[in-house]
């Protein structure tokens, strides 16, 4: 499916040389193509951010083109993160996989592990790209290269973090993330708002 229609590009490809079009200098205009109008602080990460973190090797962003003309339809970031997950959410069987890559606290009844996080994930909705994927395929996406990199490296759980915003949830959890914590963050606008934490078992 995502072979033939899609193509995802690290941007360390771009800031690793000028092979095939690629270069610094190709990926700014790229970057500033990009508009996100659900999501102010996604279109904010990929201008402002993405280059910044990939460079202190605090995550990696992945372009995703459309395969016939190159055209930028969305991104996603990648990076490791250590995560403190209640038990109590939790199936015996779910626990039972946490277990195999998490150290257990009795007290608190917490696991505590690291994990691959989806740091950012974005559709492109500029001159009328936004239709060209949908979330499941870019999520896919996202998803088949933290495979890649569980196969490299090992882990078993993925996580990310939602708006509370029912038609958010439900598209995580159709995905198979569930809910195990809450965090209030600031938003671009020093606004305070609820991010949902949700993990996926690999």
């Amino acid at each position: 499916m995502g072979e033939n229609r899609f193509k995802v590009i690290s941007i360390r490809e771009y800031l690793g040389g000028e092979d095939d079009g690629l270069g610094e200098d190709n990926l700014e205009p790229v970057l500033f193509g990009f508009s996100c109008g659900k999501n102010a602080d996604v279109e904010r990460f990929l201008k402002e951010q993405a280059v910044n973190f990939v460079g202190k090797h605090q995550s990696v962003t992945y372009l995703v083109f459309g395969n016939e003309d190159a055209v930028l339809l969305g991104y996603f970031s990648i990076t490791i993160k250590p995560i403190t997950v209640s038990a109590a959410p939790f199936s015996k069987s779910m626990r039972r996989k946490l277990a195999r890559v998490a150290s257990f606290n009795d007290e608190e009844e917490t696991y505590n592990l690291a994990a691959y996080l989806i740091a950012q994930i974005g559709k492109n909705d500029a001159d009328g790209t936004d239709g060209r994927i949908s979330g499941d395929e870019l999520l896919d996406l996202a998803m088949e290269q933290i495979y890649r990199m569980q196969y490299i490296a090992g882990g078993m759980v993925v996580f990310l973090e939602a708006v509370d915003h029912p038609k958010v949830v439900a598209f995580y959890e159709r995905n198979r993330f569930y809910q195990f914590s809450v965090r209030q963050v600031q938003d671009g606008s020093n606004e305070s708002m609820k991010l949902l934490q949700m993990l996926r078992i690999l």
